[in-house]
């Protein structure tokens, strides 16, 4: 049995999936950060600020799970927000318990000036392959995705569905 220290094992670690997956999504976050250092978002943020222009008023449960972040994560990002005024979190209007969530007018602006940036950051990402590559690349990933979702530890569930009332994390 080699030892973890030889070559041979080194290069299946480089060469197995989940490391080059962990690495691609470092190298994701490191693009998307250069590409919107001028309006100050990572890439969570990003999604957030997206998900909640597209469905106003989400609980923040149902932004958790638009994104397939956990409650702790979305929690964290959604303070970061509403620390920058970007959000405004304010008790549901069918249920006091739940929080809805919502851009400020200084959201809605960020995320209209992060569209541009955000379009550069994801071409960069896929300048290395050619168009039929970047196709079967997201292909690719849309299919390792769906077909591995329920071995994720946060549920992914579309925002229109997110959105609807009383619907229950598994």
């Amino acid at each position: 049995m080699p030892s973890a220290k030889t070559p041979a094992a080194l290069s299946r670690l480089y060469a197995g999936p989940g490391f080059l997956l962990r690495r691609a999504h470092q190298i994701s976050a490191a693009v998307f950060e250069d590409e919107c250092h001028a309006v100050a978002l990572t890439p969570a943020q990003f999604g957030v600020l997206t998900v909640l222009g597209s469905h106003p008023g989400l609980g923040q449960s149902s932004v958790a799970r638009a994104l397939g972040f956990d409650k702790v994560t979305v929690l964290r990002v959604l303070r970061g927000l509403e620390t920058r005024g970007l959000v405004a979190r304010s008790p549901a209007a069918d249920n006091n318990r739940n929080i809805s969530v919502g851009l400020t007018g200084e959201g809605a602006a960020v995320l209209a000036q992060a569209q541009k940036p955000a379009e550069r950051a994801y071409r960069r990402l896929l300048a290395p392959l050619d168009t039929v590559q970047q196709a079967q690349l997201v292909e690719l990933l849309q299919l390792l995705t769906g077909e591995l979702e329920d071995d994720a530890r946060a549920a992914f569930v579309p925002p229109e569905v997110a959105a609807r009332p009383g619907l229950r994390a598994r």
